[in-house]
């Protein structure tokens, strides 16, 4: 029996899932956490409008898996020394797609997940 393309990159979502899902707890949930699909979402304030405070999501696609990332979008400058092998995976301004895991390409995005939680919460999107 042949794999489906995308059951060929289930490991990969695994692993990046495991990355986000490191900050699932209060003020975070994870809403959804479905096969193929895993956001991690925040209060509403006046800050998001009133809306959810969307802070990434890892989705599972045909050709590769996508790890979103809001807050480098909200603060670009996260990016600013991240390796040009992770700025290769860069898709727009706050995606990265994957088709593989590697390993020193998931410990830095990690570590930029852990700077860009910590930027949220400096500017007030998840409490002090």
């Amino acid at each position: 029996m042949t794999s489906t393309p995308t059951q060929k990159f289930e490991p990969v979502f695994t692993r990046l899932k495991s990355i986000l899902q490191k900050y699932e707890r209060s003020p975070l949930k994870a809403d959804p956490d479905e096969p193929g699909y895993y956001a991690l979402t925040g209060p509403a304030s006046e800050i998001t409008r009133g809306r959810d405070l969307w802070l990434g999501a890892i989705r599972l696609g045909k050709n590769y898996v996508s790890y979103h990332l809001m807050p480098v979008y909200g603060f670009p400058e996260l990016l600013d020394d991240i390796s040009p092998a992770l700025k290769k995976q860069m898709q727009g301004k706050s995606c990265f797609n994957f088709k593989t895991i590697d390993e020193t390409l998931f410990a830095e995005l990690a570590a930029l997940t852990e700077r860009g939680v910590q930027r949220f919460r400096t500017a007030g999107f998840l409490g002090k």
